[in-house]
């Protein structure tokens, strides 16, 4: 697995499944010095810079959002939302292979394609997604989307790309008084082929219809059942899962999970307008596992009845995503620099690991054979 240290700017190499070991690490940002050079030297390009810093950054500069490995294992992909850029870094000699800066100021959210081709990442101040060539950096088309395009979710005949905007979560204007003000949010569904937009999905009709107006429609961390046919998200303020049968367009059932007690009523406090930011499903399509986000939770949710397991304790779990055997959940614990596997069948934590500083996604992932860091 690679974990992405975002405030270190580097990514953890560990197991996949086991004992998750520690295998070694990557300079996610080989090239700092030279991209620091070129963003003193534009008056515009630091004002975004310092933006993110002081903004969705919390005071650190956002050096790894996102990240995935090439087939064959050979380089690590990433997007850097500082640098405004996606990279390729040789995993054996900690070099760049290309760099692809995005349209407007910041980089987010990515998906690779599933024969391994193509990574999506999306642009999130220019309301644009990139597809790229993985191995070259090319690109091979771009679609536009809502407000802040972050989740990007192929579906497995690589056929089309799911994107889901969140609108804008930098502002402390969270009043749902003040919710028109967080922009234009929806799925935008793209042909990968032609890179037209086929279709577009504003969630907020439909939860009207479902009886949740008090629920935001800006669509966060989401996953689909094996067969495509149900698909899960999350959403801005809330604590819970909401489900949406695809074919029938609409949302079927909302679950809502438990609080924490002691967690901050003021909606303004929690980081990017997220209150559960995290969503993976077993392989078997039978569990949830939900990352509580502000709330300090994981907990594993029955897909039948969608009622919640035990609360496993977490600091600020960020992200969570499927152990290399299937058999567990795997979260980033930011504010604790740990990841830690939660097994899928009993819900109950089975081991954590130290990373670096404030792990956030964290994804499956191959390097060579008898692999160790890059010098230097």
């Amino acid at each position: 697995m690679f974990v992405g240290n975002n405030w270190d700017g580097t990514a953890d190499v560990i197991r996949s499944r086991g004992n998750y070991a520690k295998l070694g690490r990557i300079n996610v940002v080989p090239d700092k010095a030279a991209r620091m050079a070129e963003i003193f030297a534009d008056p515009i390009r630091l004002v975004f810079f310092l933006g993110i810093r002081n903004g969705v950054g919390e005071g650190h500069d956002q050096l790894v959002d996102d990240l995935y490995s090439t087939p064959d294992g050979r380089s690590l992909v990433a997007s850097r939302p500082s640098f405004a850029d996606v990279v390729s870094i040789d995993v054996t000699t900690g070099k760049l292979n290309w760099r692809f800066p995005v349209s407007g100021h910041r980089s987010d959210h990515m998906a690779v394609s599933p024969d391994g081709t193509r990574v999506a990442v999306s642009a999130s101040l220019s309301k644009t997604v990139h597809v790229l060539d993985i191995n070259t950096g090319k690109q091979l088309g771009s679609f536009p989307t809502g407000e802040k395009p972050h989740e990007n979710v192929f579906t497995s005949d690589g056929k089309q790309l799911w994107n889901m905007s969140i609108g804008n979560v930098d502002s402390n204007l969270d009043s749902p008084a003040f919710d028109f003000t967080k922009g234009d949010r929806r799925i935008t569904i793209a042909d990968t082929s032609t890179f037209k937009v086929v279709r577009t999905i504003d969630m907020r009709p439909r939860l009207d219809a479902a009886g949740r107006r008090d629920l935001s429609d800006a669509v966060r961390p989401a996953v689909f059942t094996p067969d495509f046919s149900t698909l899960y998200f999350q959403v801005s303020f809330f604590h819970g899962v909401v489900e949406y049968d695809v074919a029938r367009d609409r949302i079927t059932r909302v679950a809502t999970l438990p609080t924490n007690p002691n967690t901050n009523p003021d909606r303004t406090t929690w980081v990017n307008d997220s209150r559960h930011h995290g969503l993976s499903m077993s392989p078997d399509g039978r569990k949830l596992c939900v990352a509580g986000t502000v709330d300090d939770y994981v907990t594993v949710v029955d897909r039948a009845s969608l009622a919640p397991g035990a609360l496993v304790t977490a600091a600020k779990p960020y992200w969570a995503t499927v152990s290399g055997d299937g058999k567990q959940c795997v979260i980033s614990e930011s504010d604790a620099d740990r990841v830690t596997a939660i097994d899928f069948a009993t819900g109950q934590k089975v081991v954590s690991v130290p990373v670096g500083d404030h792990p956030q996604r964290v994804r499956l992932a191959h390097v060579p054979a008898g692999w160790s860091s890059p010098t230097g």
